[in-house]
């Protein structure tokens, strides 16, 4: 296979150039080098890509890493239709996107049972809440999905795993794209990427990609728009040293798609009918979710020599969010069973943050075993502030809203100057894989991380942490390779117990067991793992009349989570399939409240199966058309009181289909995108306080590109 032959070609290319009878042989350039790559790196359609750096921070074969690794790419995400990043990761194996349903405010989902956290460019991206910006995937050239503990090379992180979004990058070759796109919802939108040399002997390229979208929501008054400038430059100082900037300047308009909404009229029947999905619960002319971020990262590659090389990534981003909602609180109905009595809130956010990741790369051979060493430090400095206020309450009916009545709402003088919070986080990292005979893969790594939490007129409070994971593979013939790990993660909690001790950092560990087939003389990639997680120092009430907090918490709280995924991407010469399949059982194993235990996690589906499938005739050129199926298992919220019941709450499953059709001559191609084809509405969670929410109604797409 193709593939395989490039992967050896490379591997004796390495294992020659170690040896001291060719330490005069000229280096490659670094262009030469990422040429080479790019031919090894994905399919021939592009859609599967074969080689992740999230798992161990350096270029891996997904096939050599000990862990579970999803990767789509820009043609796999094209493929899909996908117009925001939560939509693109909706058929990866064991993650739940959306679970609280349509959300313009952020891209959302469950990995494992737990909410993953988001980098890009493998530095964090999101600190706070609601004060970042949403990110745009015509800007990615892939996205990462590492399942489970990955704290040992990521610093902060939950037990879910990680999202790492990776930029788009200047190409030396002049190529370009100009994308209209016109949907439901009045949805306009128009972007373009332009990249290539700058200069005759291409050591300096250049990219540009530009976005702006006008567009509705299914919820009813609010927009969805959107402007996105994604400059970025590439200089090859040297055979052995490339700098790369990449700015992001985005300002987005939006408001409350997320509505809150009661059970009755929604999970449960209500003599008034369904709430329909469209229903607006704030006010018009008040409601907003405007954010807007200037950011800046700079990565720096050096070849020391053959052998080592270092990595500089550095990022500052200044966000800042306008927030303006009313929402229904508590989300229940009124006697009348038609109105709820909404919360009117604003709040003024901000995030200024700077994070730096330092890598330092090195190979070499001791006997049988050849290593693959990884050095690392890496420092976040976060600056985080919400000022906010509350305004009178007012009703609504959601079944004959009537706006313009609201009173006391609150307005920029009534906003409080709040304290705000920096957060600072050191690490250093370790990590060594080592290829033993050929055979069997060993993947070790250590980190020791302290963050400190400093509030404004407050004291700091410092965490402190260490983590680790082990892996081992085993290569067998035929492209096999069946590998067992563990791993570790932590996630620093602000604040004090109940008894005024300093929170302790919230730890995970993971056991996982799984094989990958890469089939000889194939394109396919196959995954099959189970594994057990223990989240520990989970917050619970203290339940203790005589501590000094009795309304306060303790960190004697645990979840564990057991699951089983299967994920194939498989690809022929006419088709091209994506399927998955997750079991999770994801439950309160320890709490003060002895209801609790037993509970399952909320918005975690129990099972999930998806496929896509993509037909491209060779006898109808340019053709192509796709379908796809997801399946959503129950989630469940345990025993709850309804109507003077005690009933176990329970949102039920639901399957949708999605659909694609498009055609490509020269250089121009159309596809028209269709999500949820049936316009099936569903219930993506409903929760114990009382709120359930709605999945994405049909959603149709007309997509036109100019290529050249």
């Amino acid at each position: 296979m193709k593939i395989q032959k490039s992967l050896l070609a490379v591997s004796v290319l390495t294992a020659l150039t170690t040896t001291p009878a060719f330490a005069e042989e000229p280096q490659q350039t670094k262009k030469e080098k990422e040429e080479m790559m790019e031919t090894i790196e994905v399919s021939s359609r592009g859609l599967i890509s074969y080689v992740s750096a999230t798992g161990s921070k350096s270029d891996t074969p997904i096939i050599e890493t000990p862990l579970s690794v999803s990767v789509l790419t820009e043609a796999r995400i094209e493929d899909l239709g996908a117009v925001t990043v939560q939509d693109a990761i909706g058929y990866v194996a064991g993650l739940y996107n959306g679970p609280y349903g349509v959300d313009t405010r952020g891209d959302w989902a469950q990995v494992r049972g737990v909410a993953p956290v988001q980098y890009l460019d493998g530095l964090k991206s999101l600190f706070g809440y609601y004060n970042n910006v949403r990110v745009n995937p015509y800007s990615l050239g892939q996205i990462e999905i590492l399942k489970g503990p990955s704290s040992v090379l990521y610093g902060q992180g939950s037990t879910g795993g990680i999202i790492n979004l990776v930029s788009k990058r200047p190409q030396a070759e002049t190529q370009g794209e100009f994308w209209a796109q016109l949907g439901n919802y009045s949805r306009k939108q128009v972007a373009g990427d332009i990249t290539g040399a700058l200069n005759q002997d291409a050591s300096l390229t250049g990219r540009f990609i530009g976005l702006y979208r006008d567009s509705d929501t299914q919820t009813d008054y609010v927009p969805d728009n959107s402007l996105v400038l994604n400059p970025s430059l590439s200089w090859h100082a040297s055979a052995d040293t490339k700098i790369t900037f990449i700015g992001n300047i985005q300002r987005n308009e939006s408001g409350s798609s997320t509505q809150f909404f009661p059970w009755q009229g929604t999970l449960f029947s209500n003599e008034f009918g369904q709430i329909d999905s469209s229903t607006f619960v704030s006010e018009p002319g008040f409601d907003k979710y405007d954010t807007e971020q200037d950011a800046l990262t700079a990565i720096v590659e050096h070849d020391i020599n053959l052998n080592w090389h270092l990595r500089f990534a550095s990022r500052y981003s200044d966000s800042h969010a306008d927030y303006n909602t009313m929402y229904g609180w508590p989300p229940v109905f009124a006697e009348d069973n038609r109105t709820v009595n909404r919360v009117s809130y604003l709040s003024r956010a901000d995030a200024n943050a700077w994070t730096t990741d330092v890598q330092l790369h090195g190979s070499l051979i001791t006997g049988a075993v050849e290593h693959d060493l990884v050095f690392g430090l890496d420092f976040q400095d976060a600056y985080t502030d919400n000022d906010y206020a509350y305004g009178a309450m007012n009703p609504l009916d959601l079944y004959a809203p009537e706006y313009g009545q609201a009173t006391g709402l609150p307005t920029e003088a009534d906003v409080t100057d709040l304290p705000s919070t920096t957060t600072y986080q050191l690490g250093f990292y370790a990590q060594d894989n080592m290829r033993i005979a050929d055979k069997w893969l060993v993947s070790a790594a250590l980190r020791r991380d302290r963050a400190t939490t400093n509030p404004e007129g407050g004291s700091a409070t410092d965490q402190y942490a260490t983590t680790g994971r082990l892996g081992a593979m085993y290569l067998m013939d035929g492209g096999v390779s069946p590998y067992l790990s563990y791993s570790e993660s932590f996630s620093p909690l602000i604040g004090r117990d109940a008894y005024d001790n300093a929170y302790v950092p919230l730890e995970g560990k993971q056991w996982e067991a799984g094989v990958k087939y890469q089939p000889q003389g194939t394109e396919h990639l196959i995954t099959l793992s189970a594994y057990q997680i223990t989240e520990e120092n989970r917050t619970t009430q203290v339940n203790d009349p005589d501590a000094p907090n009795p309304n306060g918490q303790v960190q004697v709280g645990e979840v564990e989570i057991e699951g089983v995924e299967l994920e194939a991407q498989l690809a022929w010469d006419s088709m091209d399939v994506y399927a998955s399949y997750a079991y999770t059982d994801a439950v309160i194993s320890k709490s003060n409240n002895p209801s609790e235990v037993g509970k399952a996690l909320s918005a975690t589906p129990d099972q999930q199966a998806s496929v896509w499938a993509t037909y491209r005739p060779e006898s109808w050129g340019g053709f192509k058309v796709g379908a796809g199926v997801r399946y959503v298992g129950n989630t469940s919220d345990g025993y709850v009181s309804y109507n003077g019941e005690n009933i176990f709450l329970e949102t039920p499953s639901y399957t949708l289909f999605d659909a694609m059709i498009g055609y490509e001559w020269d250089n121009y191609s159309f596809s028209l995108d269709v999500d949820n084809l049936t316009d099936k509405t569903v219930l993506t969670s409903c929760l114990a306080r009382g709120d359930c929410f709605y999945g994405q109604q049909r959603t149709i797409m007309a997509n036109f590109r100019y290529n050249f």
